[in-house]
């Protein structure tokens, strides 16, 4: 114990420490999304079935985990909002959601390809490609295309 103390040693003992605190940071702190894979999960105010259902998504939902308490979830939305979600109702298939009030799936990823279809605010996709600022999606009835990813939120 005493060669830690000595001047010398302590410095590099210090600096020894922050170099590994700062290699973990990023995985410990890194946020990760899921998406909801069952038919519906309600999202509560609280990590159990004893706190009040705020809402219920349907299938393929995507959120940002923010947080951990035994099998439940703390979880955000696009819009923000939060609750907690039961872990085993969700999985790791990449999801976006809408957030433009309406937008263009094209066959292409360019805005001067043809419009396939439209997609509205809040509408769920399952990401199937994604290719720099474009994201390849397929609707729940099956049509696919591509839409800017500065229109959507997910992963």
């Amino acid at each position: 114990m005493q060669n830690l103390l000595r001047p010398s040693a302590f410095p590099l003992f210090v600096l020894s420490t922050l170099i590994a605190l700062l290699a973990i940071a990023p995985a410990a702190f890194a946020q990760r999304m899921v998406s909801i894979s069952a038919k519906e999960a309600n999202m509560r105010s609280g990590p159990g079935t004893k706190y009040e259902t705020d809402w219920t998504l349907g299938q393929g939902y995507p959120l940002r985990v923010i947080g951990r308490q035994g099998k439940w979830l703390k979880v955000s939305d696009f819009e923000n909002d939060s609750g907690w979600i039961y872990g085993p109702l969700t999985g790791s298939t990449p999801m976006h959601i809408v957030k433009a009030k309406i937008a263009n799936l094209r066959s292409l990823p360019s805005t001067e390809s043809r419009i396939v279809g439209k997609v509205s605010y809040g509408d769920v996709l399952k990401t199937l490609e994604r290719r720099e600022s474009w994201v390849k999606v397929q609707r729940e009835g099956g049509l696919k295309g591509w839409i800017a990813k500065r229109l959507l939120w997910g992963w």
